[in-house]
């Protein structure tokens, strides 16, 4: 096999209780790539079509990633490149740098004929993200990878969880057409929290991976609490309140940030919910006349995908 064609996922990080260690995988919104072998060595960036990003293999996330994987591995008489066709805008909050560097990492994998598992890709997709956050975290390039939602129990050792699903969950995301780099997101955030707030927020999240595993909806709502992130990244959204108590009246389980914003995502069960809310949420921006996009999908049980 020569060359490969990617779908790479959008995701949802943090699912409000869940800072830096939980995700989950978005079926329908995602960027495209070819990945493809080449005679010259190294990785090259040889195309980006939707957005404006850097060509530079080092100034790029994919490239970063693909570079941190590869230095793994004996030196290979051969090289790649890499198309990039972006979906996911840049700042959007679903994960934009996760599936590019998750679809490059994945990508080389397969054309190398799978030496790395991929849970294994995992810790050079990070790379990916450390250049443009500052920050390695996995919680979107996890659940990229491995589908479903992930739990990184642990970064050192990087020890990651995945898991399934309940069939019936939805996710409805907004995303108002703002840039919020993640960055920028992450200095508004305090080092040190409360004992009272840390007790609450682990009990969110032990109660959302229960709800999870025993598909207890009711009990995935009531996880979906952030004592910790939301009230200071909430102010950084237009119109975030109104947009969550709406999804919140027209039967979501739960809403908050997706990642460091400005994406604001709601959890449902069903796609009738899904569809009623994602129409809510667009009535609240409409009557701001702010642009946004919105998406609706089940959960996306595979990550990146061959297509």
């Amino acid at each position: 096999m020569k060359e490969i064609k990617l779908f790479c996922p959008a995701t949802i990080a943090n699912l409000s209780c869940g800072f830096d260690v939980l995700g989950l995988c978005l079926d329908n919104a995602g960027d495209e790539m070819i990945v493809r072998k080449s005679d010259q060595k190294g990785v090259r960036i040889t195309k980006i079509i939707g957005a404006d990003l850097p060509l530079e293999t080092e100034k790029n996330v994919s490239g970063v990633a693909a570079l941190a994987m590869l230095e793994t591995l004996e030196e290979l008489d051969f090289g790649f490149e890499i198309e990039i066709y972006k979906n996911i805008k840049a700042g959007s909050g679903i994960g934009s740098s996760a599936a590019s560097s998750a679809g490059a990492v994945f990508g080389i994998n397969e054309l190398l004929g799978r030496p790395f598992s991929r849970k294994d890709l995992v810790q050079f997709a990070m790379q990916g993200e450390k250049l443009a956050s500052g920050n390695a975290h996995a919680d979107n390039v996890a659940p990229a990878l491995l589908g479903g939602f992930t739990l990184v129990r642990s970064y050192s050792p990087l020890d990651i969880i995945r898991i399934d699903s309940p069939e019936e969950l939805f996710a409805t995301v907004v995303h108002p057409q703002i840039e919020l780099k993640t960055s920028d997101a992450r200095s508004v955030l305090k080092q040190n929290v409360s004992l009272k707030s840390a007790i609450m927020q682990w009990g969110n999240v032990g109660g959302l991976v229960a709800g999870l595993y025993t598909k207890d909806y009711d009990l995935i709502g009531r996880s979906l609490h952030d004592e910790i992130v939301e009230p200071l990244r909430s102010v950084l959204i237009p119109g975030f309140d109104l947009i969550k108590q709406t999804a919140l009246e027209n039967g979501a389980l739960g809403s908050g940030i997706s990642g460091s914003g400005p994406s604001i995502f709601a959890l449902s069960r069903g796609e009738e919910t899904a569809n009623r809310i994602a129409k809510a949420m667009s009535d609240v921006y409409e009557k701001m006349s702010l642009p946004y996009e919105i998406h609706v999908s089940k959960i996306n049980p595979d990550g990146v995908r061959i297509l």
